[in-house]
């Protein structure tokens, strides 16, 4: 991501009362409803002057982004939706039943496992060694930290009043119909995510000129977990919409012919796309 890193500006939204260390939300305070967040979040960019964007969203975020992108598709030029819901899940049927026992200003250990499965997948296969026979899955350590990282987000950081209202929010979402959804879809998962199966649905029933999928085996977090595919479907998806098309393909090395900045790089060589024939020399000039 580093070079895409250069070339973008990245804008993380919060949605109201998620920040870090946010105080409670007033109870008079009406939490709004993914649709609503969606058909706002155009106000974000409107705030920061921002004309067009491609849209990044996972999991409840997608379902937003998703509700922005039909409500304002003149303003995405594309979206990539890690782990969408477009309808209420059994997943969501799950949370709910385990939801209406959290009544407590702390997250419980049984709320906990859950938040991490939403995000995760299989509990199981994040606390206990995968194995293809004999050998250890590579990068374990390092599903164990990020495991160990969010626990900790969950447990100091975020705000557990106001993150009983988002989910509660989630759980009572409207279907998401993306027929007819102007802006093109990336549509990612993991083999491992409790939403693997509703992203195919999603994806079999749209226009396949519009939408492409990305499922990574033997993932549940595919952000943390599968980073570098991720990001060569990011580019590659951007480059469709005209962007970042001064970065080569993967595994295709560039070669320049001089020094010259990423600012002069980045800009089109108008000559080189000009129909206009190049002026004779002397060499090739007739008498």
């Amino acid at each position: 991501m580093a070079e895409i890193k250069e070339r973008s500006c990245f804008i993380h939204v919060d949605v109201p009362g998620h920040e870090e260390n946010s105080p409670d939300l007033p109870e008079s305070y009406p939490f709004p409803s993914l649709q609503t967040l969606g058909e706002d979040l155009v106000t974000v960019l409107d705030f920061l002057r921002v004309r067009y964007a491609v849209g990044l969203g996972e999991g409840a975020g997608a379902n937003v982004l998703a509700r922005c992108g039909l409500a304002h598709p003149a303003r995405l030029l594309g979206l990539v939706l890690v782990n969408c819901t477009a309808s209420t899940s059994s997943v969501a049927d799950a949370f709910r039943s385990r939801f209406s026992r959290w009544r407590g200003a702390d997250i419980s250990h049984s709320e906990e496992d859950f938040l991490i499965y939403h995000k995760f997948g299989h509990v199981s296969s994040l606390q206990e060694p995968l194995h293809y026979g004999y050998q250890q899955i590579p990068g374990e350590g390092e599903r164990e930290r990020t495991l160990s990282e969010y626990r900790s987000r969950l447990r100091g950081n975020l705000n557990p009043h106001n993150l009983k209202q988002y989910v509660r929010a989630f759980i009572n979402r409207k279907d998401l119909v993306l027929r007819g959804c102007r802006p093109d879809l990336l549509l990612v998962t993991g083999t491992r995510s409790p939403y693997a199966s509703v992203v195919e649905k999603m994806y079999r029933d749209l226009d396949k000129e519009k939408v492409t999928i990305l499922k990574v085996d033997n993932a549940g977090d595919v952000l943390t977990e599968a980073p570098a595919k991720v990001a060569v479907s990011l580019l590659l998806f951007c480059q469709g919409q005209g962007l970042l098309t001064s970065l080569p393909p993967p595994g295709v090395e560039r070669r320049m012919s001089r020094n010259i900045s990423m600012e002069e790089y980045d800009t089109p060589n108008i000559r080189r796309l000009s129909l206009t024939p190049a002026p004779a020399t002397a060499a090739n000039t007739t008498p």
